[in-house]
């Protein structure tokens, strides 16, 4: 237990202060049973080594962080762990890809159980691993999900600005005033293309020009690794269904034709259906439906688009515009909020506000309704009801 000690201390050496997402602040860190889920590569471990840094500094002993990929495992159980921990005096322990160990949840719960004067912080990469388990501890887990850098953290983290995030009623009320104290600090459109490409993920900072490699990598270890172990999803048809992401891609907003489909790439519909469920689970998708309520695992989605725009740009090969203005608005609304398809428009928000989203030539919208508004790419601040499209990003 020595080498995790001394890896831990390492690690958290090399740990950074400078940045940290507006998560931090959000969780209730005192709870006893903490999970975070969310895709790979949006910052997960940065986060939890960051409040142990924080929260323990003089006192590092009674912390520790371990990957539970770690060979240590290969020999010793999670409760062997816990065990001496907490005969050390340790009171906060951080576990870090979950998924990765055998009966994981069973073991954190009887952890929880046995070992109360223990705070336990886990995490998953894998959303799949993570809802298969949840059940096991959804009466003792308080759970957070984690997302991708959204415009207002990217911005943040360029700019070393401390800007606020807020609301969407403020947006639709005050859009011009709040547009225009934003960029009295900042010039939107000089950020946004490059966030759209590659801001999403935390680790562009590392990888600079070879961002969109490793995002295929991370596509690549879900379609070829988590969906087959843990959905059952035929290997085989991987490369279909990486076409399948590249139309998606380049298209403008893809309404699939699942019986097109399913003869385009050899499955019966009914597995394609599944399928399309498991790629909006493992946050490689979203699928869009004209209703939020009852939705099963074979309904046919309304409209397709890939989980975030930095994902068109790595599998797509012409990128349509509109679809990533569109991919971006959905993706930074559905975080906190409910999105829908209407009738006559692109998003519906709450079941209140109807969303059109364009470029800047966007028309306003013919009615006088008071919940209908336009959103609009390349302006930096709007008037009436046509409001930037970038503000959305300043909601997370």
């Amino acid at each position: 237990m020595q080498a995790l000690y001394e890896l831990y201390r390492k690690i958290l050496s090399k740990t950074d202060l400078g940045f940290q997402r507006s998560l931090m602040e959000e969780i209730q860190w005192k709870r006893p049973l903490i999970g975070i889920t969310g895709a790979r590569g949006v910052g997960k471990t940065t986060l939890i080594l960051q409040y142990l840094k924080k929260e323990f500094e003089g006192r590092e002993e009674q912390s520790l962080y371990v990957s539970l990929d770690h060979i240590w495992f290969a020999t010793n159980s999670l409760i062997d762990l816990a065990d001496q921990f907490s005969k050390q005096g340790g009171t906060h322990l951080a576990l870090d890809e979950v998924h990765k160990y055998p009966n994981w949840s069973r073991e954190i719960k009887n952890i929880h159980d046995f070992y109360p004067e223990l705070n336990l912080i886990f995490t998953g990469s894998s959303l799949l691993e993570i809802r298969n388990a949840s059940a096991d501890l959804s009466r003792r887990a308080l759970i957070y999900q984690m997302t991708g850098l959204s415009f207002r953290e990217y911005i943040n983290l360029e700019n070393g600005l401390k800007i606020r995030k807020i609301h969407l009623k403020e947006i639709f009320s005050d859009h011009t005033a709040l547009a225009t104290d934003f960029t009295s600090q900042f010039r939107p459109m000089q950020y946004f293309s490059k966030y759209l490409e590659m801001g999403y993920y935390p680790f562009y900072r590392d990888f600079g020009n070879l961002t969109a490699h490793q995002i295929r990598a991370v596509v690549n270890l879900i379609l070829e690794v988590e969906l087959p172990q843990l959905r059952k999803f035929d290997i085989a048809y991987v490369p279909k269904i990486k076409q399948l992401l590249s139309i998606i891609a380049d298209s403008v907003p893809f309404i699939p034709n699942v019986s097109k489909l399913s003869q385009k790439i050899g499955i019966n519909r009914t597995t394609l259906l599944t399928y399309l469920n498991y790629l909006h689970e493992s946050k490689l998708t979203t699928n869009l439906y004209s209703s939020s309520i009852g939705i099963s695992l074979l309904q046919k989605p309304e409209k397709l688009y890939l989980e975030n725009p930095n994902l068109a740009y790595a599998l797509g090969n012409k990128v349509d515009k509109g679809n990533l203005r569109e991919t971006f608005f959905l993706n930074q609304l559905a975080y906190e909020h409910t999105v829908t398809l209407p009738n006559d428009s692109d998003f519906t928000i709450n079941q209140t506000w109807t969303v059109e989203v364009g470029g800047k030539n966007k028309d306003l919208p013919d009615t006088d309704a008071a919940d209908y508004f336009v959103a609009a790419d390349e302006i930096e601040i709007g008037f009436g009801k046509k409001i930037p499209l970038w503000l959305f990003g300043f909601l997370y």
